[in-house]
């Protein structure tokens, strides 16, 4: 299987992985990438800062069309600075139980905001 190498600043254009319109792009090719069966490392060199807007949007989003054992086997990253990789971890631990139940944690989300 071949593996692609994405450089995130190079895709995004800055060190700045903030906004979920740059996380929709990387969600498109490795979605893609994923659909015609090949491997994806995302090298997070250069990149400065790095929110769970992008994450949630780039990452946390594949484990609805993705099982966890797909990405796994698929996806790595490189280059990421220990606190990028903890907030990475948070991600893709939500995603994994939101998109197991969707309904079930909205319910409870409002639930703590006391909304009906």
């Amino acid at each position: 299987m071949q593996e692609i190498i994405i450089h995130v600043f190079n895709m995004v254009g800055s060190g700045f992985c903030v906004e979920a319109d740059d996380g929709q792009k990387m969600y498109d090719l490795i979605k893609k990438a994923f659909h015609e069966g090949r491997k994806i490392k995302l090298s997070f060199q250069n990149v400065e800062i790095l929110t769970s807007a992008f994450l949630n949007t780039a990452i946390g989003q594949l484990y609805r069309d993705f099982s966890e054992e797909e990405i796994e086997s698929s996806l790595s990253v490189e280059n990421m600075l220990p606190e990028d990789k903890a907030l990475l971890k948070r991600v893709t631990g939500t995603a994994k139980l939101y998109y197991k139940d969707p309904d079930g944690m909205q319910k409870s989300i409002n639930e703590i905001l006391g909304e009906e």
